[in-house]
Order: structure tokens, then C-alpha cells, then sequence
């Protein structure tokens, strides 16, 4: 009869009883996968829910842009900046700054929100900015790149 021995942990101070610590290296690219993954399903939200409509006049989007006074320009212009921004969040060297402008837009859309429409749906602003902040500080060391590439041409 053979045995048959399964790896067995010890205990310390740092970790549970049965819990194997994780090197650093893999917890690192676990947390750079989990951002690139927030990064894309951001891009989809502004390019596919956010700009298309403006983009294509939705009804929803005229009525909402006509009742603020912007009309068909605004409701253009705040488009291709979703577009452009959601785009920008897949480009490594634009990440942060995409983040960052993404997220002064979406303070403008909250203000909007509370003093136009009554605040109905100014908590959808607000909770886009986290991610959207965590992205633009996690990609920082992408504005030192920008900037020579800038400095460059």
C-alpha cells in the first residue's frame, strides 16, 4: 500500500494556519492584469454606453442635450471627448492623462447632474471617478513617458 503525502504548510506569525504566502511578483501581476482589466471594461463603458449615443444622436442624448441648451454641438463635442478618452485608456503612454481628463469630465457631468436634472443620476459621475482616479495614479510613471515624447517632437 502506497501513501501518498499532500504539501503541508506551517503555520507563522505572518500567515494563517493552511494559507501559503503569495510571492510579491505574483501579487504585482495579479494587481496589473486586475487594472488593465478595470482599464478595457472603463474603455467599453465610455465608447460603446457613454459615446456612441451622442455620436449616433440617440433620442435620449438630443433630449437630454437640447434641455440643457448645448444642442446638437455639445452633445458632438462631449461624444468624441468620451470616445477619445476611452480609447486613451488602451494606450499605455495615455493612460493617466486619459484618466485624468476622463475624470474632469465626469465632474462637469456631476455638476450638471445636480443643478440641471435635479441630481437623479449624479451618483454615476461620481463613482466612475474612483476607478478612474486609481487608474490615472497606478499609470503616473506613463506622464514622465508622454512628456518626452512630447518634448521629442
Amino acid at each position: 500500500m502506497s501513501e501518498t503525502t499532500a504539501p503541508t504548510t506551517v503555520p507563522t506569525a505572518s500567515t494563517p494556519t493552511g494559507v501559503v504566502a503569495e510571492p510579491p511578483a505574483a501579487r504585482g501581476r495579479r494587481a496589473r492584469i486586475a487594472l488593465r482589466g478595470l482599464q478595457v471594461v472603463l474603455a467599453l463603458f465610455y465608447v460603446i454606453a457613454s459615446a456612441l449615443p451622442k455620436l449616433i444622436a440617440h433620442a435620449s442624448a438630443v433630449e437630454s442635450f437640447e434641455e440643457l441648451g448645448w444642442g446638437s454641438a455639445g452633445m458632438y463635442t462631449i461624444g468624441l471627448l468620451e470616445l477619445a478618452g476611452g480609447v486613451a485608456l488602451l494606450i499605455p503612454v495615455l493612460q493617466s492623462v486619459a484618466a485624468m481628463a476622463l475624470s474632469a469630465l465626469m465632474v462637469g457631468a456631476f455638476v450638471v447632474q445636480v443643478t440641471v436634472f435635479d441630481g437623479q443620476y449624479a451618483a454615476t459621475p461620481l463613482i466612475l471617478i474612483v476607478p478612474l482616479a486609481l487608474i490615472a495614479w497606478a499609470r503616473r510613471s506613463h506622464n514622465a513617458d508622454l512628456l518626452r515624447l512630447l518634448r521629442r517632437a
